[in-house]
């Protein structure tokens, strides 16, 4: 007998994966950004919130590659529910720490990005639990 969550935790997985690779390449992209725009200003810009910034969105795009990679791995295996659940955790709350690095940015809090970028570790922590309840 199949697992209640194992399609829905590896359809998510799937999409955590592609959202992660493709976010690993443009977080990349932007901490060279960052670096040439340093390197321009000569030192006159601090920069030091963009750093962080462009380190949080690669480290969050590893995280979702691999909670992507666990999730479809481990999708029929109820057993490592647990560890999914506790992946899912992780990104949703980098994605949170994200929001509040845009607050200490001084920009507004960014409610509809964090409710856009919570919807995938949503679904995907869901899918975990429906998996443990098997």
């Amino acid at each position: 007998m199949e697992a209640k969550g194992a399609g829905f935790l590896k359809v998510t997985g799937i999409l955590m994966i592609i959202g992660g690779a493709i976010s690993i390449i443009l977080a990349i992209i932007a901490i060279l950004g960052i670096a040439a725009l340093a390197y321009i200003s000569d030192g006159e810009i601090s920069l030091g919130l963009l750093y962080a910034a462009g380190i949080l969105s690669l480290v969050s795009a590893i995280a979702q590659l691999v909670a992507g990679i666990v999730g479809v791995k481990n999708a029929k295996r109820p057993e490592k529910a647990q560890t999914c659940i506790i992946w899912g955790i992780i990104v949703a709350l980098l994605c949170v720490a994200g929001s509040v690095l845009t607050v200490v940015g001084g920009d507004a809090f960014p409610v509809a990005s964090l409710l856009i970028g919570l919807v995938l570790p949503v679904l995907y922590i869901i899918g975990a639990v429906k998996n443990k309840a098997a």
